[in-house]
């Protein structure tokens, strides 16, 4: 049984906060609720709508959005409203009540090179997994149906998921000319009959959790903070778009050194050296002036 937790974000609207879950909520769909005569669709709604200040709710395949009037501050009332819909969630509330068979939804997968020549990114037009994983061999993936049938083709050196894509990585004994469409179209079918892509409880067993992530950085020391959050805020997003990760691992303030990890199209990239001298190290040397003299890399 799936154990649900929720954490809270902030969003730019300041009457509208978002409740994220650590599991998919929908079956990849977005419901809007303007007034509790409107979710006879949705229990977890129509309870909300029972909280005075509670304007509009909104849930999409991981998040739960409530808009509020203005009778009181989010700051007030959201640590509750969290714990109310995660007790909802684990004593097995209904997000939304299906009455008749779910129609399955269209899934478009497109592949795109990266500057790894040895990898490729097969992007979908939905959001496929809640946090980032990467699986070297069949055996690492026993946590992952998906990353398990893809490894039975026998090109396929390694498998990192983000929030909407797959990026492979192959042997180099075969050719992205022969395989491309085989994988696009196998991981398309695969995500549109509703398969599993992450095991329920495999987040916690991985440590994939929001949980066990803030948990993580509550133990680094200032510095180290400072350098997980330039990565995530700056460096993230691009090597995202390259079909790749990058994580921090370590902070030696002696030698100014930071230690990373490359995933997905990120390990083992011909350019990922430059990319770390030229780019990275660069940045942190001048965001994290006589902290930062040196950025080290190893592969996922």
């Amino acid at each position: 049984m799936k154990t649900y937790s929720i954490s809270i974000k902030e969003t730019n609207n300041s009457t509208i906060i978002k409740f994220e879950a650590n599991h998919f909520l929908t079956d990849h769909e977005s419901f809007e609720f303007n007034n509790i005569d409107e979710t006879k669709s949705s229990p977890l709604a129509q309870q909300l709508f029972y909280l005075p200040f509670v304007k509009k709710v909104y849930i999409s395949s991981n998040f739960i959005a409530i808009e509020r009037y203005d009778i009181l501050e989010w700051s007030d009332v959201q640590d509750e409203v969290a714990e109310q819909i995660e007790m909802y969630l684990n004593d097995g509330g209904i997000v939304i009540a299906y009455t008749s068979p779910v129609k399955k939804v269209p899934v478009t997968v497109y592949a795109e090179s990266t500057p790894n020549p040895s990898a490729m990114k097969f992007v979908a037009n939905k959001k496929i997994v809640m946090a980032t994983y990467e699986f070297t061999s069949k055996e690492d993936a026993m946590h992952s149906p998906l990353a398990s049938e893809l490894f039975n083709f026998p090109f396929v050196k390694n498998v990192f998921f983000d929030e909407n894509f797959v990026s492979i990585t192959k042997h180099n004994t075969a050719d992205w000319n022969n395989i491309t469409m085989e994988l696009r179209e196998f991981i398309r079918s695969y995500i549109e009959e509703g398969k599993t892509i992450i095991n329920d409880g495999a987040p916690s067993i991985l440590q994939k959790t929001s949980q066990h992530q803030d948990q993580y950085f509550e133990t680094l020391d200032d510095t180290s903070k400072e350098i997980v959050n330039i990565l995530e805020q700056y460096v993230r997003p691009a090597v995202a778009g390259d079909g790749g990760n990058i994580q921090f691992m370590s902070y030696d303030g002696d030698t100014k050194t930071v230690n990373v990890i490359l995933q997905g199209a990120c390990s083992g990239c011909p350019s990922s050296t430059y990319t770390l001298k030229s780019g990275i190290e660069n940045m942190l040397r001048e965001m994290l002036p006589g902290k930062v003299s040196y950025v080290e890399a190893i592969n996922g």
